[in-house]
């Protein structure tokens, strides 16, 4: 495993754990998934070094802490655990109770990372980060971080805050670039992190998914990268995932991931089914890309242009590519 070069006070893993499916309904996993596997996953996940866990109080309603608290007790100290509050009514005495309650679920004394989830379209950050000071006063909270927020947002959430707000969790894969135009140039520059969640645009650049075989559960159902127009339109970034895949003997997951976590302030939190893709996830960090390998991937990229509405159903023509615009719970 290789780690962040970035002073917290645990050692942040480049590759994490992202559990939004741990006690979710809507990944439909079951609850063997929630009980049994999802512990096996937590356990196996420590072995190999990996540190980062991400959860949040909305993740099944509270189902997700409490499982990955069950799976961390008696190794709480070798995590960086990171969960999130929805800033729905973002005072400060309601967010120091919920992450109050967020502890008790996942079993800790100290959360290392504190997140807001979204930003609040109407109200600024200046009573939520009066909370997040109470709360890092108290020695409940050891990092303040953001979720989906705009580079201008960050900064002014870290004004708000009076130190430093380390982190912005964003949507970043091979797909979803925008990243690269202000987050991660702000992040090397300032020493803070931006932690990649969909790494693997919700398993398409796993090469698992085509017009034949199209995703069942309700999450990937949703998401316009898995309509029929789309799925075609991907196989030529498919292709050169498999072709660079083939040459360092890994999974097409594998190379997406190394992609990803190439930048210095970069981790990703990749979510897992099973104990073997969370061991095909960790070794992703292992995988050094040579340039060339990068700008073939950033090309093939350039050339997806993923189309949205009744342009991408089947039967229709499709119009000119959009640019796809969602919003996501990570």
């Amino acid at each position: 495993m290789r780690y962040l070069d970035i002073a917290t006070s645990k050692q942040i893993s480049k590759i994490g754990l992202g559990t939004w499916q741990f006690g979710s309904r809507e990944w439909g996993y079951g609850d063997r998934y929630a009980g049994d596997v999802s512990q096996a996953i937590v356990a196996r996940a420590l072995e190999l070094g990996v540190t980062l866990f991400d959860t949040a109080e909305v993740y099944g309603f509270g189902r997700s802490e409490r499982i990955l608290g069950q799976a961390l007790a008696g190794q709480r100290d070798s995590a960086f655990l990171a969960t999130k509050i929805l800033p729905v009514f973002p005072v400060a005495p309601v967010v120091e109770q919920r992450a109050v309650a967020s502890a008790n679920r996942l079993g800790t004394r100290l959360l290392d990372l504190y997140q807001v989830h979204q930003p609040n379209p109407v109200v600024r950050d200046g009573t939520i980060m009066r909370g997040m000071r109470a709360l890092q006063r108290v020695g409940l909270v050891a990092e303040v971080g953001v979720s989906n927020y705009s580079l201008a947002r960050w900064r002014a959430a870290e004004d708000a805050l009076g130190s430093r707000v380390l982190s912005n969790q964003v949507s970043y894969s091979l797909v979803d670039r925008a990243p690269e135009r202000e987050l991660l140039p702000y992040a090397a520059a300032q020493g803070r992190l931006v932690l990649a969640y969909s790494p693997l645009a919700q398993g398409l650049l796993s090469g698992r998914y085509d017009l034949d075989h199209r995703p069942g559960n309700r999450v990937r159902a949703a998401n316009p990268l898995f309509l029929p127009d789309n799925l075609g339109r991907a196989t030529g970034l498919i292709a050169t995932l498999r072709e660079i895949a083939s040459v360092h003997a890994a999974t097409l997951a594998q190379i997406a991931l190394a992609w990803v976590i190439r930048h210095p302030t970069v981790a990703a939190i990749p979510g897992a089914s099973t104990v073997e893709q969370l061991e095909h996830n960790a070794a992703a960090a292992d995988i050094d890309l040579t340039d060339d390998q990068c700008q073939a991937l950033a090309d093939a990229a350039a050339a997806f242009r993923p189309v949205t509405g009744t342009a991408a159903l089947p039967g229709r023509r499709p119009g000119p590519a959009r640019t796809i615009f969602t919003l996501s719970i990570p």
